[in-house]
């Protein structure tokens, strides 16, 4: 660059606040929710607001809230919970191979704040870009940070519009996080076979849930669409180096 010239690029950490704007959007509402569903559950404001600090897991923070308005022992909520996060095993093994270099600590750092929504947007960047050229340490993190803030921040006001609101279903709410994520597949579909993959995998995992496989059907659906797409990206290949005229 030559003196005297501006850049108008952010800085890296901005970058990444910008781009998890669309999450932030998203997560407020959601954690509103169940801010209310935890303080009506009987949380304490302190409790709730903790367990999306030290949890943060949308769908385990709603099932844990519902299982402590019903009385479940301490150990069969700690157990639901591990049982629905698992997959996130999933999402950080996906990650991993892009991850080369960081060390435990940033690691484990990253992890911690990894959602289904911010894996979405990190393996989209990715995956995309040369290694040149893949978002730094400080625009990962800025992502992941300004996420789980927006859900700390949408669950203390589910906490303190609790006695207001009586129920939050006329409102619409507990859509906005499946619209966002099927907003943020959208955007990483490339080709035909993606939409099969992605297609099949949705109508498995709806069809095992109705089957009464409430709690593993998200992570039996991803394994057999993920081992579904690498066949067919393996056998597309295949075909190229067959297809391939020889010199």
């Amino acid at each position: 660059m030559r003196s005297g010239e501006t850049t108008t690029r952010p800085s890296t950490w901005t970058a990444g606040v910008i781009k998890a704007a669309p999450i932030a959007l998203g997560y407020i509402p959601i954690g509103l929710t169940y801010g209310v569903l935890a303080q009506k559950a009987g949380l304490s404001a302190f409790n709730a607001i903790a367990m999306s600090l030290l949890v943060y897991a949308g769908s385990s923070q709603l099932v844990a809230a519902g299982l402590f308005a019903a009385g479940a022992p301490a150990a069969s909520i700690i157990l639901t919970t591990f049982v629905v996060n698992l997959r996130h095993l999933l999402l950080s093994a996906a990650v991993a191979p892009f991850l080369k270099g960081w060390s435990k600590g940033q690691l484990a750092a990253f992890a911690y704040e990894l959602t289904d929504e911010t894996f979405a947007l990190h393996a989209a960047q990715f995956r995309s870009r040369p290694a040149g050229r893949r978002p730094g340490k400080a625009e990962s993190f800025a992502i992941n940070v300004t996420a789980q803030t927006s859900w700390i921040v949408g669950t203390a006001l589910g906490v303190a519009l609790g006695q207001v609101i009586g129920d939050v279903e006329p409102f619409g709410l507990d859509y906005v996080l499946p619209a966002m994520f099927i907003a943020l597949i959208v955007l990483q579909i490339e080709d035909h076979a993606q939409i099969a993959v992605a297609f099949i995998t949705g109508a498995l995992s709806v069809a095992l849930l109705v089957a009464g496989v409430d709690q593993w059907n998200v992570i039996v659906a991803t394994l057999i669409g993920a081992t579904l797409g690498v066949f067919i990206e393996v056998g597309s290949t295949q075909s190229l180096w067959t297809n391939e005229p020889s010199s």
